[in-house]
């Protein structure tokens, strides 16, 4: 089971110059860019933790890949890392572009699918990650 998420999401994981290269369109384009982290990447899961503060100044994309360096070091093994690009310049912020950029070691855990049948004919379904079985910290080890 691979996560599918976000841009790039069924191409190969891209290496470091290829996330450099990417950044580094979004800087040139005058977008924020954040990285932000998780152990439970449910497709409704939008509120990922944030690594840091939104790099708002940044204009070359080496400081996005430090930061990116030292968030690997603490959840690399463990958790999926996710680079977001936003524009303000309409006066909120929108997402520009959003991919995944490291997956825990481990074999991605995959999703369930439970069927519930309500009232008359009604069907219900509900997604479950297989990950979150386990409590936060341990799902990936």
């Amino acid at each position: 089971m691979r996560i599918t998420q976000g841009a790039f999401s069924f191409l190969p994981d891209l290496t470091d110059e290829q996330v450099s290269k990417q950044v580094q369109y979004c800087l040139d384009n005058g977008w924020a860019v954040n990285l932000e982290f998780t152990n439970d990447p449910h497709p409704r899961n939008t509120y990922w933790e944030m690594w840091g503060h939104p790099m708002f100044d940044v204009a070359d994309a080496a400081g996005v890949l430090y930061e990116l360096k030292e968030c690997r070091k603490v959840y690399g093994a463990s958790h999926y890392i996710r680079l977001s690009a936003f524009d303000a310049s309409h006066g909120w912020e929108s997402v520009k572009l959003s991919f995944i950029v490291n997956r825990p070691q481990e074999e991605e855990a995959g999703f369930w699918l439970q069927r519930s049948e309500a009232e008359g004919r009604t069907i219900r379904y509900t997604t479950h990650s297989y990950a979150t079985r386990k409590p936060g910290g341990e799902r990936y080890t």
